[in-house]
């Protein structure tokens, strides 16, 4: 559900930019704030960060649509992380893929944030997810919240698509048919999601349920050893990105099959001189556009890890250095 440029206005753009680093500057306050936010949610960040790089490089066909999709990751992050963590992870994550591998638009990252990041971690995941999983925690409630928390979240997602489309006047996407094409598309899409989200969430219940206890309840993991699930989600993430991403489905996924079916195309043209600028800074930054190297999950994998995993570390030094001096 990435967007590109072509679907975006400036005027939309650059709104949404806003709104998007005022959410992702706000998580960071937070961050420094709350005692959930440890020296062992670096690493954490760091390799689900990574994981969550690799498996939206994997689409899975939608059977009788021609049409596939990728999991977002939203939810699976705040769950791992928390919602403030899994926003700075999964901004990340949206930030190297539109800069390294053109995938998404410069000019509608903020968009991109905003519907795959923020909706997911700061809305879908303590009003939906956290009151459907309570506080016990098991394998039965963890799978329903993750479904409901990825459809509902997936579902404003890509209403979002069609209100910021709408707002920036795509006449080739009219509001309504558009509507109508992007949300049954990305219901099936979110189910599939939430079932594999529900699928990795139990799983690190049964080696380490602490690490969901921490993010649902607030509270530092303490003296847990989280070093076999870093091990694990490393493991996943270079499998992943190595070797099944090649077996990735080759239809489009959810929003450019809805394009088609709207306008005929999933490749609008960018008019006006803005989007040519974004453009052509996006064509210098990319140097693994499409991700056209077998080794670009790898790569991409990598800079997600050092990214995230220095943006923890800056956070959590700071929250150090005030904690101190208090």
């Amino acid at each position: 559900m990435h967007m590109a440029d072509a679907l975006v206005s400036p005027a939309v753009g650059v709104t949404m930019a806003a709104v998007s680093v005022g959410a992702i500057a706000y998580s960071v306050v937070k961050m420094k704030k709350e005692e959930d936010f440890d020296e062992k949610k670096i690493p954490l960040m760091a390799v689900s960060g990574a994981f969550v790089f690799a498996a939206q490089m994997i689409n899975f066909t939608i059977p009788g649509t021609g049409s596939s999709g990728h999991i977002g990751g939203g939810i699976l992050l705040a769950a791992l992380l928390g919602p403030y963590p899994a926003l700075l992870t999964i901004s990340a994550v949206l930030l190297i893929q539109c800069l390294f591998f053109a995938d998404g638009g410069l000019l509608a990252l903020g968009c991109n944030i905003f519907n795959m990041g923020i909706i997911p971690c700061l809305f879908a995941y303590p009003l939906i997810f956290k009151p459907i999983a309570g506080k016990v925690l098991s394998n039965g409630r963890i799978m329903a919240a993750s479904v409901f928390a990825v459809v509902i979240g997936l579902q404003a997602g890509a209403f979002g698509v069609v209100l910021e489309t709408s707002a920036s006047s795509v006449t080739a996407l009219p509001f309504g048919t558009f509507l109508l094409l992007m949300q049954p598309i990305h219901l099936a899409i979110g189910i599939v999601e939430g079932i594999v989200t529900g699928m990795v969430l139990v799983f690190v219940r049964s080696m380490r349920p602490e690490i969901l206890k921490s993010s649902a309840e607030k509270k530092s993991l303490g003296g847990v050893s989280i070093k076999k699930t870093i091990i694990v989600f490393s493991a996943a993430a270079l499998l992943i990105a190595g070797i099944l991403s090649i077996f990735a489905s080759s239809f489009p996924d959810g929003l450019e099959w809805a394009m088609e079916k709207t306008a005929g195309t999933a490749e609008l043209a960018n008019n006006g001189a803005f989007k040519d600028v974004a453009g052509s800074l996006q064509g210098q930054t990319a140097f693994m556009p499409d991700y056209d190297s077998g080794a670009a999950g790898i790569v991409g994998g990598l800079i997600t890890v050092a990214l995230t995993g220095i943006s923890g570390a800056i956070i959590y030094l700071f929250k150090r250095k005030k904690a101190c001096k208090a």
